[in-house]
Formats: C-alpha cells, sequence, structure tokens
C-alpha cells in the first residue's frame, strides 16, 4: 500500500501538502492542477487514507448472524420445506464469510448454546407480536424469510404465491380439466395468529374469476402434512362427485394424497391430476413424479443474506419487503381430459 511519503515524492510536493489535498482541506493553496496530479497519483498507487483502511477492516470482520426457525424439530421432519430453507441459508451464509449459530426459545426467551453475538438474525417462518419483540432485543436488524410481519421495521423476503397459483391452475385448464379442487389446512399468519390459508383465498379468487369455483371441492385439513394429506383424499374419494384435479397446499400433503390414492387403487395421472407447491428435493422421485410450483429457495437464502448486510453496512433506514417469483414445474401428475 502506498504512503503519502511516496505519492509526495512522485508529485513533487511537500507531504503535508499531500496530506491535506487528499483529506479535501479547503484551506489549502495550491492550483487545480497540483490537486488532481495528486488525485491520480494517489489513484495509480491505490492509497487509502485512514477513514477507508477503518472501514475497510470493519468490512472485512467476519460476521455472525443467528438463525431462528419457528419449527421444532418434529414440525421439520413432517413438513422439511423449512429445513432445507435453514440448510441453504447455512450454506450461503458459509460461503460468504458469515458465521452461524441456532438461537433457540428457552422458557419464553431467546438465546445461543454459547452466547453468540448477533450482528443480525434471519428469521424463517412465522412469529408472534412477543418474540419479535423477544428477538429485538438481541438486535433490531432482523430479516423474516416467508413472513412479513411490521413491514415498517423489518425487512423481510415472501414468495409471490399468486404468480405460481396463477401458472398451476392455467396449466390444468389447459389440460381441459374444470372440476378443479383445492386442499390445503389452517395455517399460522405473519402474527403467529390460526388463519385461513393465503393459498385458499388466491385459488378461490382466480377460480372464481373463470368462473371454475367449486366450495364443494375445497377441502381443509387440521394442518397442512402428509397425514392430512392422506386423511383428506380418503373424504374426497367417499363422495359422488370427485374433482378431476387437486391443487394441493405444498408437496408434504401432496405426496400423502398420492399415498391415499396409491393405497385406494386411483391412478394418477389416469383418474386424477395433483400439483403441489413447493417443490421439496423428494417430489421429482416420487410415483409419478409430482408436478409442481417451484419456490427459488437458494435465491431467498441470497435475498436475505443481502438485506442485512446492507443494513449492517450501509446503514439502511427503510425497511424493504421482496417478493420473489416461483414457477410451475411440470412433471407426471397431470393428465390432459380425452
Amino acid at each position: 500500500m502506498a504512503t503519502i511519503k511516496e505519492i509526495a515524492i512522485k508529485a513533487k510536493v511537500s507531504p503535508g501538502t499531500v496530506s491535506r489535498v487528499l483529506n479535501h482541506d479547503n484551506t489549502i493553496s495550491v492550483s487545480p492542477d497540483t490537486k488532481m496530479r495528486i488525485f491520480k497519483i494517489a489513484e495509480e498507487l491505490e492509497y487509502k487514507t485512514i477513514r477507508e483502511r477503518k472501514a475497510s477492516v470493519k468490512r472485512e470482520k467476519r460476521l455472525n448472524f443467528g438463525i431462528v426457525d419457528w419449527y421444532s424439530e418434529v414440525e421439520q421432519l413432517d413438513d422439511p420445506y423449512y429445513l432445507y430453507l435453514m440448510t441453504i441459508i447455512e450454506k450461503q451464509c458459509s460461503q460468504s464469510n458469515i458465521n452461524t449459530f441456532k438461537i433457540n426459545k428457552y422458557n419464553g426467551s431467546y438465546g445461543s448454546l454459547n452466547d453468540s453475538y448477533a450482528d443480525g438474525i434471519i428469521a424463517i417462518g412465522k412469529f408472534s407480536y412477543d418474540e419479535i419483540e423477544a428477538l429485538s432485543k438481541i438486535t433490531d436488524k432482523i430479516v423474516f424469510v416467508d413472513s412479513s410481519p411490521r413491514e415498517k421495521e423489518f425487512d423481510s423476503v415472501t414468495i409471490n404465491y399468486r404468480l405460481g397459483i396463477s401458472e398451476a391452475i392455467q396449466y390444468l385448464i389447459d389440460l381441459k380439466h374444470t372440476e378443479i379442487g383445492f386442499m390445503g389446512g389452517t395455517v399460522i399468519g405473519d402474527q403467529k395468529e390460526a388463519s385461513v390459508d393465503n393459498r385458499k383465498k388466491i385459488f378461490m379468487n382466480i377460480m372464481e374469476g373463470y368462473n371454475l369455483y367449486n366450495p364443494d371441492y375445497v377441502y381443509i385439513g387440521k394442518r397442512i402434512s402428509f397425514s392430512e394429506g392422506y386423511r383428506l383424499i380418503n373424504e374426497v374419494l367417499k363422495c359422488s362427485q370427485i374433482p378431476t384435479a387437486f391443487f394441493i397446499a405444498n408437496d408434504t400433503m401432496a405426496t400423502g394424497a398420492l399415498k391415499a390414492l396409491h393405497d385406494a387403487r386411483v391412478y394418477v395421472p389416469g383418474n386424477i391430476s395433483i400439483i403441489g407447491f413447493n417443490d421439496i428435493a423428494t417430489s421429482k422421485y416420487l410415483i409419478p413424479p409430482l408436478t409442481t410450483v417451484t419456490v427459488p429457495m437458494a435465491f431467498m437464502a441470497e435475498t436475505a443474506i443481502d438485506l442485512l448486510q446492507e443494513r449492517i453496512y450501509k446503514a439502511r433506514m427503510l425497511a424493504k419487503k421482496i417478493l420473489v417469483p416461483c414457477e410451475l414445474v411440470v412433471r407426471k401428475s397431470c393428465k390432459k381430459r380425452t
């Protein structure tokens, strides 16, 4: 790294003059040509001021990000979407030279096993007002992934559900399906309250736009899970009128539905077409491989990390909400009606 003395020798001025010029001292009396010559030489020699060097050291400090997931380990096994998402976030943080540690909840309060300092927090899933308050006592630099609470305060990365569901329904309509059902369950809202699944609302709205919505074809379970997918399909098979296709709220529930249909010797896609949501890793290996709406989890992870770094390094005050697009992945669980 160049020194002020080296610049002064090359510019044929005193070190004091170089120092005052580079620090933008307006009281110094030198010609514009001399100033330009000093700046040009400093740039050629890649000189950095003390302030720039301090900023560089600060930036090079390895950050510590705490990661908190609203799901328990048991729930993650039942619906692995959030487990996949957490794994991807940890991997991308490692590739970005960022330390990560788990933040866990103990007796109503949050903390890590080793009391690690958090430069920022990535919060995956849905959190109540009290939980958000507890997390904000650790740091105010929090980005929420797959929810967007208190949007004026916190950054968030969420999925454009409408785009993915629109593509799924349009695909089924293009396959000549007009009797399309929905299968979902009770979900937790952005403030961790029991809520109607947003995917159900969007499905209803889109189907009404096509004048195809039939409330008798909507099946809602206690939760969006494998067991509820299995149970609900068995309820469907008892009905006199059965949809020719189903859009199902997530791949885990769709997997349960496929298992129930297989057990009942109802063929997919021969008798019923199925579309899931999330495109978890196992979906392509199901029998048949599941047509589903893929969520770009790697991009969500990258975006969450970028938002936190921007908050830390640029001291951005206004919160950002990023809506991530998703798209249909066509496999073999849907068939055109004849």
